[in-house]
């Protein structure tokens, strides 16, 4: 597999799966569910496929949240049980997905799924948590949010495989996150606010990156930061090479064109602007 191959469609499938994290059809859902609060129902949503699991496990599988960030998900099984929650979640991708337009033919959908298909149906779970989980979730009905759903899988396995790349370089997660935002890539407020990490926390994990020579002594990201960033990213896509054999460079690229237009439709609307924004990993 062509790394640049792997990128392409690796971005287009974060693209077309981050709409359902911002859209008000989410958070109107959630209530629906008796939670009003953006940060459990985030957690809810996201876990959901998971089972009723302790927040503890919630925690380990997406890594870079702060212990008190997801101990305020307690509870939310109570509110309603895990089926609900991801029935609740097809809901609002397929009425976000439907509101802007989203403008996929039934020959596209098919063709998109004889892509994804035959690319989750081959994949190595081990370690994957979170893919896994949402490989074992059945398919709606409605084609739209079937094909939405396959692309979170693929979605999830990325980001299961960047977190023992993470590991592997001994970032921790608040470390990943000073990093990160130290490159441009994500703002430190939504950061700061979204995974919780405290002031005390933050300047330690800023303090190991000096250490590590990846930020200078004002905590901006050094050439050596930089580069180790990018060699992160690149040592996911070797894993994900894997994942995208089946199809090859071609088939990659195709279904990424395949689900450009869920994206665009929700670009060519102001849905997604303003807010908090709970980004995967």
């Amino acid at each position: 597999m062509d790394l640049d191959a792997v990128r392409d469609v690796s971005r287009a499938v974060s693209a077309a799966h981050l709409f359902i994290y911002l859209v008000p059809e989410t958070a109107e859902e959630a209530a629906g569910l008796g939670v009003t609060d953006r940060g459990p129902a985030y957690l809810a949503f996201r876990s959901a496929a998971m089972g009723a699991v302790p927040w503890q496990v919630t925690l380990a599988a997406f890594y870079n949240f702060s212990p008190r960030a997801v101990r305020a998900m307690a509870g939310v099984w109570d509110a309603a049980s895990p089926e609900r929650w991801q029935a609740a979640r097809f809901r609002a991708a397929g009425r976000a997905m439907r509101r802007v337009g989203v403008q996929l033919t039934a020959d596209h959908l098919a063709e998109a799924r004889s892509l994804i298909d035959p690319v989750l149906a081959g994949a190595d779970y081990a370690g994957k948590v979170l893919a896994a989980a949402n490989a074992s979730v059945e398919l709606p009905p409605d084609p739209l949010v079937a094909l939405w759903q396959q692309i979170t899988v693929a979605r999830e396995w990325r980001g299961d495989a960047h977190l023992v790349v993470l590991a592997d370089n001994g970032l921790g997660p608040c470390d990943c996150l000073v990093l990160h935002t130290a490159t441009g890539s994500l703002p430190t407020p939504l950061v700061r606010a979204t995974r919780q990490w405290d002031d005390d926390e933050w300047s330690a994990a800023t303090a190991r990156l000096v250490a590590r020579g990846w930020l200078d002594s004002h905590g901006v990201v050094t050439d050596a930061g930089r580069a180790a960033r990018e060699r992160i990213e690149v040592e996911t896509d070797e894993h994900c090479a894997a994942l995208w054999a089946p199809v090859g460079n071609a088939g990659a690229r195709r279904f990424a064109s395949l689900i450009a237009p869920i994206t665009d439709a929700f670009a060519a609307t102001t849905t997604l602007q303003g807010g908090a924004r709970h980004s995967p990993s």
